[in-house]
Order: structure tokens, then sequence, then C-alpha cells
């Protein structure tokens, strides 16, 4: 089990995770695809090079996507119950194919269940920097977790 249980968890504990990821056409292209999402700016070189940004954006969902899964082996592995929301998701810089990304994450917040014991809620923000260093996506995400056994 490589995730925490809630009671390992200490709010303002900051992790940056090792795991790094280069952005691929293929990524951008499959999550488009999976996600029927047409938008040329993710799918047209020529459409998008006339953009502000002058090449093809990477779909936002698979920013987001990552930035959870590379946070999972570190967080919530074999310990999450569910998780029960994703709050204030905010992508304040695009992501293009060639970018390499990395992820840390604070815990925020944590607090028992009230109605089921052997349970806790965790508070997490996770953040998405390029390799210049700039944030390209950021949210809040609560996870219900396990309890050390009583």
């Amino acid at each position: 089990m490589a995730g925490k249980l809630y009671d390992a968890w200490e709010i303002g504990e900051v992790l940056r995770h090792d795991l790094r990821r280069t952005v691929t056409e293929t990524d951008n292209l499959l999550i488009s695809a999976l996600t029927h999402n047409p938008q040329p700016l993710h799918l047209d070189a020529e459409y998008a090079g006339a953009t502000e940004f002058g090449r093809i954006v990477v779909n936002g969902i698979f920013t987001f996507g990552l930035m959870i899964g590379i946070s999972v082996g570190d967080t919530t592995l074999g310990t999450l119950v569910a998780n029960l929301g994703y709050d204030e998701v905010v992508m304040p810089k695009p992501v293009f194919i060639g970018d390499t990304l990395r992820v840390e994450t604070t815990v925020l917040d944590k607090r028992p269940s009230k109605s089921r014991p052997t349970q806790g809620l965790v508070v997490f923000e996770h953040r998405t920097y390029n390799q210049a260093d700039e944030l390209v996506c950021q949210c809040k995400r609560t996870a219900l977790l396990r309890r050390e056994a009583a």
C-alpha cells in the first residue's frame, strides 16, 4: 500500500511527487477522442496556429487527469474509500505538446468522518507545473480515506 491512511496525514504536509511526464501528441489525441471533444484548438494545427497560442493546446482534461493520477501513488493508493469532490480547478497557463509536467500536493485540511467512524476526510491541494516552473493546473480534492484500525 503506497498511500497513507487518514491518521498518518498532517495538515500543511507537502509532497513533491517524483513522477514526471512529457506530454505527447498521442496523449492529446487520445483524450480528445475518448471524451468526444472535437475542439480544433486541440486537434487542428492550422487552426491552432492562427490563435494567440500559435500551436495546439493540450486538452485540459488530460492535464487535470494526469495531475490527479500522478498524485495517487503517494497519497491515496490502497487507502481511498471515495473521492468526494474536486473544487477550485484552475488552469492559469496552457500546456503544449512536449511540455514536461511535475506535480506537488499540500494537505490543506482533515477531519474524522461524522457518519463513518472508520474513515476520515482529507483535503489535498494538487498543483502541476511545467518545465519553466509555471503553474498550469491546480485543484482541491476531498478524499475519504480509511483510518487505522481501532
